[in-house]
C-alpha cells in the first residue's frame, strides 16, 4: 500500500516529441510558449531559411522569356466536333411576295380553350404579338394577311384578303378592329374569327386603309381586270403574235 501511494506522489515524465520538444521543452518539463526563431541562418523548425528574392527574380525571368516569345502563350490545341451539322437553308415561303404594308399589334381569336375543347364555349384568346404584314404575290398579285409572333415567329394568321371580308370596330374602341376569315395559319382552312388591337387609333386607321385598298385590288383580279403592266411581258406576247402571223403567211 505504501509503495502505491509512492507512485502516485512521483511527478509524472516529461513528454518527448522529438527534436520539437528539445527545442520548445523548458528544463522544468513544462512547455516554452516562446515563438521560434526565422530565418536567422539555423535550419528551424521547417528546414532551411526561405529566400523570397529568389521567388521573385525566378518569376520576372519567367515574365522576359514569355515576352520574348509570344508563341509560347499562345494555346494550338486543335478540338474536332463530335456531331457535324450541315447548313440548312430555312425558307419562310415569302420569297417571292412583297411587302405592301406591315405593323405591330397584338392578335386575339374567338375560339375554345384547351379546357373547353368540343363544349362549344369560346371566348377570346390571345395569339401573341408581332407585325401583321400585306403581302403580294409577283406573279399572280394575290394577296394575303400574314402574322408571326415576334419571338417564336410561328404563324398566328394567314389568310387571303376576301374581298368580302369586313373590319368591324371592336366594341366600339377606336384602335381594333374585329373580322372573320378561312385561316390557314394550322395548316388547314378555318373560319376564324379575329381581333387586332394596334398601339393607337393611327395605326388602326393606316391598317384599315391598306385593308381596303387591298380587298379593291382583289375585286379586280376577281372580276377579270387586266393587272399592272409589265413591259417584258407585253414584249414577249408581241414576239409570240409576229411568229404566229409568220407562220400563217408560209401557209398554202
Amino acid at each position: 500500500m505504501a509503495e502505491q501511494v509512492k507512485a502516485a506522489d512521483a511527478p509524472a515524465p516529461a513528454l518527448s516529441f522529438g527534436n520539437f520538444a528539445d527545442k520548445v521543452a523548458s528544463p522544468s518539463g513544462g512547455f516554452n510558449f516562446k515563438a521560434p526563431e526565422f530565418n536567422t541562418g539555423n535550419q528551424g523548425l521547417f528546414g532551411a531559411p526561405t529566400k523570397f528574392g529568389e521567388t521573385a527574380d525566378k518569376k520576372e525571368g519567367d515574365k522576359k522569356e514569355d515576352e520574348a516569345n509570344p508563341e509560347a502563350q499562345e494555346s494550338t490545341a486543335e478540338f474536332t466536333p463530335v456531331v457535324q451539322l450541315d447548313e440548312v437553308e430555312v425558307k419562310t415561303h415569302e420569297e417571292d411576295e412583297d411587302v405592301d404594308f406591315k405593323i405591330r399589334a397584338k392578335l386575339f381569336r374567338f375560339s375554345e380553350t384547351l379546357l373547353n375543347k368540343g363544349s362549344g364555349k369560346k371566348e377570346w384568346i390571345e395569339r401573341g404579338v408581332g407585325e401583321v404584314k400585306l403581302l403580294k404575290h409577283r406573279e399572280n398579285s394575290m394577296v394575303r394577311v400574314l402574322m408571326r409572333q415576334e419571338k417564336t415567329m410561328k404563324i398566328i394568321c394567314n389568310h387571303v384578303v376576301d374581298p368580302r371580308i369586313e373590319l368591324e370596330p371592336n366594341v366600339g374602341s377606336d384602335r381594333s378592329w374585329v373580322w372573320s376569315a378561312w385561316d390557314f395559319s394550322s395548316g388547314e382552312l378555318e373560319d376564324t374569327i379575329f381581333a387586332i388591337r394596334f398601339g393607337n387609333s393611327d395605326g388602326a386607321k393606316e391598317y384599315k386603309e391598306a385593308f381596303e385598298k387591298a380587298k379593291a385590288h382583289m375585286k379586280a383580279l376577281k372580276d377579270g381586270a387586266d393587272g399592272e403592266a409589265n413591259a417584258e411581258a407585253d414584249a414577249a406576247a408581241d414576239a409570240l403574235a409576229g411568229l404566229s402571223a409568220g407562220a400563217d403567211k408560209e401557209k398554202p
